[in-house]
This record gives C-alpha cells, sequence and structure tokens, in this order.
C-alpha cells in the first residue's frame, strides 16, 4: 500500500526572502523611473532659470553649460511693477483666504455635525450639491454683484467669500471629521455649564488640528495657483498675483522675456513648498483620520 498523502514540499525562506528582495527592487526602481520622468520638467525649468538665453531651447539637457543669475535680477525687476508686489499681493490673498476657509467651514461643519436644528439634513444635501455646479455657472452673476458693489480690482471678490463658508468641500471633509470625536465630550462639557460655542472653541478645535491644517494647506496651494479668478477681477498691474505677473512675462505681440519667466516660476514654487514641507505630518494625518472613529 502507499501513503494516500504525501508530506508537502519544504518552503525554502531563504529562496523566498530573495525572491521578496528582488521583487522590492524591481518596484523601487520602477517608481524611481517614474519620478525621475515626472519631476524632469520642474529640473530642467529650474535649470533653464539659471542656465543663458540663447541655450534656454536649444539643449533637452538639464545641465546648463554655465550658470548665470541674471534672469533673477532681470525677472525680478523687469516689468512696470517689481515682482516682490506680486507676491505680497499673492501672500495677502492667500493669508485671508486660509484665514477665512478655517473659520466659516469650521463654524458650518460644527453646526452640520453638532448643532440639532429644523432642516439640517437638507440643508446639508444643498450644500453638497454646490460641489456639482461648475464654477462657470456662478461667474457671471458674481461678477455682475461684485461689479455693482464696486468691488472690481479689489481683493474684496477673491477674499470675502472665504469668510462665507464658500468652499463645500472643505465643510463636508470637516464635517466627516466633526462626527469621529466622541459626542461624550459635548455631553460632559453641557453638563458643566459650557455653551455650543465654548464647545466648539474649547473641544472641538483642539481636537480638529489634522484636518484644519489640511483645509489650510490646500486653501493656500489653490488660491496661490489660482489664475482665473484674479484674471477675471484684477485690473491694475499694482493688484495682480504672482500667476499674472508671470502671465505678463510673455507678450505675443513682442518679445517675451523665457528666462526671467522660468527664474519668477522657480521662486513662486518656493512658499508652496516650504508651506507643505512644514504641514505634511498634520496633512497626512488629517487625510488618514478623517471619518474614521477615534
Amino acid at each position: 500500500m502507499t501513503d494516500a498523502t504525501l508530506p508537502p514540499a519544504a518552503v525554502d525562506p531563504q529562496a523566498t526572502a530573495r525572491r521578496r528582495r528582488v521583487i522590492a527592487a524591481v518596484v523601487h526602481a520602477a517608481l524611481i523611473a517614474a519620478s525621475i520622468v515626472m519631476l524632469y520638467p520642474l529640473f530642467w525649468m529650474v535649470s533653464a532659470s539659471v542656465r543663458p538665453e540663447a541655450e534656454i531651447f536649444t539643449s533637452p539637457s538639464i545641465w546648463p553649460s554655465g550658470i548665470s543669475l541674471d534672469a533673477y535680477r532681470r525677472g525680478w525687476n523687469g516689468l512696470q511693477v517689481s515682482f516682490g508686489t506680486f507676491t505680497w499681493n499673492s501672500f495677502v490673498i492667500a493669508g485671508l483666504s486660509v484665514l477665512g476657509n478655517v473659520v466659516s467651514c469650521s463654524l458650518a461643519a460644527y453646526a452640520f455635525a453638532r448643532l440639532k436644528f429644523r432642516g439640517r439634513n437638507f440643508w446639508f444635501a444643498i450644500m453638497l450639491g454646490t460641489l456639482m455646479i461648475p464654477y462657470h455657472v456662478t461667474l457671471i452673476p458674481q461678477y455682475v454683484l461684485f461689479l455693482n458693489l464696486g468691488w472690481v480690482d479689489t481683493f474684496l471678490p477673491l477674499v470675502v467669500p472665504k469668510f462665507l463658508a464658500f468652499d463645500a468641500f472643505f465643510i463636508f471633509l470637516m464635517v466627516q471629521f466633526f462626527r469621529g470625536i466622541p459626542r461624550e465630550l459635548d455631553e460632559a462639557a453641557m453638563m458643566d455649564g459650557c455653551s455650543p460655542w465654548r464647545i466648539y472653541w474649547k473641544i472641538m478645535l483642539p481636537l480638529s488640528t489634522p484636518v484644519l491644517a489640511t483645509a489650510a494647506i490646500f486653501s493656500f496651494i489653490w488660491t496661490w495657483d489660482d489664475f482665473f479668478g484674479p484674471l477675471i477681477y484684477l485690473n491694475d498691474m499694482q493688484n495682480f498675483t504672482v500667476q499674472l505677473g508671470l502671465r505678463s512675462f510673455v507678450d505675443s505681440s513682442s518679445e517675451s522675456d523665457w528666462g526671467g519667466l522660468f527664474a519668477m516660476s522657480t521662486l513662486s514654487l518656493v512658499p508652496v513648498f516650504f508651506f507643505f514641507l512644514f504641514f505634511q505630518r498634520l496633512l497626512i494625518e488629517g487625510i488618514a483620520t478623517t471619518g474614521m472613529k477615534r
């Protein structure tokens, strides 16, 4: 008689470990190659900002034959208004937008997540519905409104809506985070005599740092990179933002300063990079914990 069952073949742990190392090496090599391809335009732009003007479009290499900072000096003072003015305008608009979005959207989210009032679910659905409305549908009525208020060619059309809980995405993000905070904290605070406003200020906000940082980062980046809004509402070059200033380097009817454009484009990435780098940990934590029970 023969055995009905045979013992399973022994698994070589060393062979398995080698196979995993090979797979990991291949995956990392593929990711590195993809990263280089994706970052090549950025490296080329930085290289073009320090190379001579004649070599910008003649060589695809990212290694310049010589390094010159003349494009930065020319770009900073090459327009009618210094590029420092554009940078300051962008900082003012982005800073106020961050403050407005964090304050107003957190208040609206707290009301939807914690307070009980008639029609709460209906108004929450209406708020979510605004996410599906294209920006261009409301552009003309908003422009007519701001024109009648005398706000055109000022920062007000770009800043004031941020203080009115204008962005439904941030409200929804914060509502999901607030719902994950135990309600027992609210109940305990109410038993101690805290009002809804004090609960919001003393309990909800300190526990919501990750999601507030997430909203602040996205709000800053989106506002800093916004081109369409300033293009519609700002006419005077003294009020231009960085994005409108960069467009001014390219002139279809005359010679364009490509070196100055690439130099100022490189500088315009620095605030976004450091803002993201500073809040990176809170951003990842906020995205990872939104909507989860803690």
